[in-house]
C-alpha cells in the first residue's frame, strides 16, 4: 500500500482550516531559527555543557548535531509521506498507533511548555539588565530577582508572544525577520570581538585552538558524556517546529523537510564559531570568566560581553533578550498545531480543533499553551529559581524522548520500502534508526543519572533528584491524563481517526 493510498490521516481528515501557502523555504528557516534562539541556548546552556565535558563542548555540539541531522532526514520523509500539524503525535499514532502517538504528542507539549518558562525567564533578567545599562543605574538589574516584579513582567511578555502568535504566521514572519537578523548579526560580533583579544593578547585565558577539543572521546565518562549531549540536544532543539508548519508553508510536502536541514545547518555552524570563541578567550578554569566558575554559568553572555565587547555589551543584552523573546512567541507554534491536531482528531476536547476565521490559526490552542506555560512558570519562580534552570536539563530528556520516537515511527511506517533503493533504506531506516536510538539511549542514561541529588542544581525531593522528577514525573503525568482521555474520547484510542498503517514507496 503506497503513502498517498494509505493516506497519512483518514480521507478528508488533513484540512484543519489553517491558512495555506504562507511561508517559502527562507521564511520557514528564519522561524526555524527563531524557534532555537542561539543566544537565548547559548547562554544558558554553554556554561552547564561546559561544566559536563570541559574543553570537549565543540566535540559535544558536533555529537549532538549527529542525531538531530539523522533525526531530521527521517522527520523530512514521514512530512513528504504525511504533511500534517500534528507531527510527532500523528505520525507516531500512524505508524505504532494511538497509545504510544498520543505520548509522543505530550513529550512535544511538555518540552514547549517546559522551554516557554525558561525563554520567558531569561527574557526578564535580560530586560532589566538592558535598562540598568542605558540607564547606568545598576540597581534596575536586581529587580529581575524581585519575585513579584519578575513574574509580572514575565507574564506580560508571554501574553505579548502569545498575542502575535495568535495572529498567524504572517504576523510571525514580519517580526521574526528582524529579530533573528539583529541576533545573527551581534553574535557574529562577539564571536570576532572574542577571537581578536584572543589575538592581541588581552584575553584572560587566551588559548589557541586544540584540535583535542573535537575529539568526544576525550570525555571523562559516558555519563558526563550523556549529560554533555542531553544539553547538546536541547541547544538544537526546535528547528521541527518548521514541520509544524507543513499545513501553512509553500509545498507542503517538500519545503518543510528542505527548511530543517538547512536550519540544523546553520545553527551548528554558528555554535562551532561561538564554542571555540568562548573557551579560547575564557578557558574551563574556575577563574573569573572561566567557563567553570559557576558563578557566571547560569548566565555567560551577560559575565563575558563586557570583557568581550566592551562598551558595546548592551548589544549582547539586547541580542539575548530578542533570541528569547523571538523564540518566545514562535514556540507557541509547535505546542498550538499539535494541540489543534489532537483536537481534529478526537485525542483532545474538540475546542482544541477552533481555527480563528481572521487569522487562520489555531487561536483556542494557543491561548491555552500561553495560559499552561504562564502557571507552569509562576508556580515554578515561587517554589525555587533553582527549579527553573533545572527544567533547561528536564528539557533535554523531553526532547531525546519525543524525537526518538518519532525516528523510529519513521522507520516502522516505511518498513515495506526499505528494499526499493540504497537511498530509501539509508532515508527512511538507517539514518533516522540510528538517530532515534542514540537520543533514546541519552534519554534512559539522563533520567538514571538525574535521581541523584546531585544532579543538576542539586535540588531534591525525598532523596530524588529535581531533574529526574521535573522529566519523568512530567511524562508519568502525561500518562495519567491519556489514561483519562481514552475514557473521554475512545474513538481515538480504538484506532477510528487516525489507522495504523504502513508505506511500501519511499518518500
Amino acid at each position: 500500500m503506497s503513502a498517498a493510498a494509505d493516506g497519512g490521516v483518514q480521507e478528508g481528515r488533513e484540512a484543519k482550516g489553517l491558512g495555506g501557502g504562507q511561508v517559502g523555504l527562507l521564511g520557514a528557516v528564519v522561524i526555524g531559527v527563531s524557534t532555537i534562539a542561539p543566544a537565548y541556548t547559548l547562554t544558558g546552556a554553554l556554561g552547564p555543557t561546559a561544566s559536563a565535558v570541559g574543553e570537549h563542548l565543540p566535540a559535544i555540539f558536533l555529537v549532538g548535531f549527529v542525531p538531530m541531522l539523522l533525526v531530521a532526514l527521517g522527520y523530512r520523509a514521514l512530512n513528504s509521506a504525511m504533511p500534517d500539524a500534528g507531527t510527532t503525535f500523528t505520525w507516531s499514532s500512524r505508524a505504532f498507533g494511538p497509545w504510544i502517538g498520543w505520548m509522543g504528542g505530550w513529550g512535544l507539549l511538555a518540552a514547549t511548555v517546559l522551554v516557554l518558562s525558561n525563554l520567558a525567564g531569561i527574557a526578564v533578567d535580560f530586560f532589566y539588565l538592558m535598562l540598568a545599562q542605558l540607564t547606568g543605574n545598576e540597581g534596575i538589574a536586581d529587580l529581575a530577582a524581585n519575585v513579584p516584579v519578575n513574574v509580572a513582567t514575565c507574564l506580560v511578555f508571554m501574553a505579548l508572544a502569545c498575542w502575535v502568535s495568535y495572529r498567524g504566521l504572517e504576523a510571525t514572519k514580519a517580526v521574526q525577520y528582524v529579530l533573528v537578523g539583529f541576533q545573527l548579526l551581534v553574535l557574529g560580533w562577539f564571536a570576532v570581538a572574542a577571537f581578536t583579544r584572543v589575538g592581541d593578547g588581552s584575553a584572560p585565558a587566551g588559548l589557541s585552538i586544540d584540535p583535542g577539543w573535537f575529539n568526544p572521546l576525550g570525555v571523562e565518562s559516558f555519563s558526563a558524556f550523556a549529560a554533555g549531549v542531553s544539553l547538546s540536544v536541547f541547544i538544537y532543539w526546535g528547528w521541527d517546529v518548521v514541520l509544524t508548519m507543513n499545513e501553512e508553508t509553500q509545498g507542503a510536502r517538500t519545503t518543510p523537510g528542505r527548511a530543517a536541514l538547512s536550519t540544523i545547518a546553520v545553527i551548528v555552524v554558528l555554535y562551532l564559531a561561538i564554542a571555540l570563541a568562548v573557551l579560547s578567550f575564557s578557558g574551563t578554569g574556575g577563574e573569573e570568566f572561566g567557563l567553570g566558575n559557576a558563578d557566571i554559568q547560569e548566565n555567560i553572555f551577560a559575565a563575558l560581553a563586557g570583557p568581550v565587547m566592551g562598551p558595546f555589551a548592551i548589544l549582547m543584552s539586547l541580542c539575548v533578550l530578542a533570541s528569547s523573546a523571538a523564540s518566545l512567541q514562535s514556540t507557541f507554534i509547535s505546542p498550538a498545531r499539535t494541540m489543534l491536531a489532537m483536537g481534529h482528531y478526537g485525542a483532545l476536547p474538540p475546542q482544541y480543533a477552533r481555527v480563528s476565521r481572521r487569522f487562520q490559526s489555531p487561536g483556542y490552542a494557543t491561548v491555552v499553551a500561553g495560559i499552561v506555560a504562564s502557571v507552569f512558570y509562576v508556580v515554578m519562580r515561587i517554589v525555587s529559581v533553582n527549579v527553573l534552570s533545572d527544567t533547561i536539563t528536564a528539557l533535554g530528556m523531553m526532547v531525546c524522548f519525543y524525537y526518538g520516537v518519532t525516528a523510529l515511527a519513521c522507520v516502522w511506517y516505511f518498513r515495506g520500502s526499505w528494499g526499493r533503493d540504497v537511498r530509501a533504506f539509508l532515508t527512511t531506516c538507517l539514518a533516522p534508526l540510528v538517530g532515534g536510538l542514540l537520543l533514546l539511549v541519552f534519554f534512559v542514561q539522563t533520567a538514571v543519572d538525574s535521581m541523584d541529588p546531585a544532579y543538576g542544581s542539586g535540588s531534591e525531593v525525598g532523596g530524588v533528584g529535581l531533574v529526574f522528577l521535573l522529566g519523568v514525573g512530567v511524562l508519568a503525568l502525561g500518562v495519567v491524563v491519556m489514561v483519562v482521555q481514552s475514557r473521554r474520547r475512545p474513538a481515538f484510542f480504538r484506532g477510528e481517526s487516525i489507522a495504523v498503517g504502513r508505506s511500501t514507496t519511499a518518500a
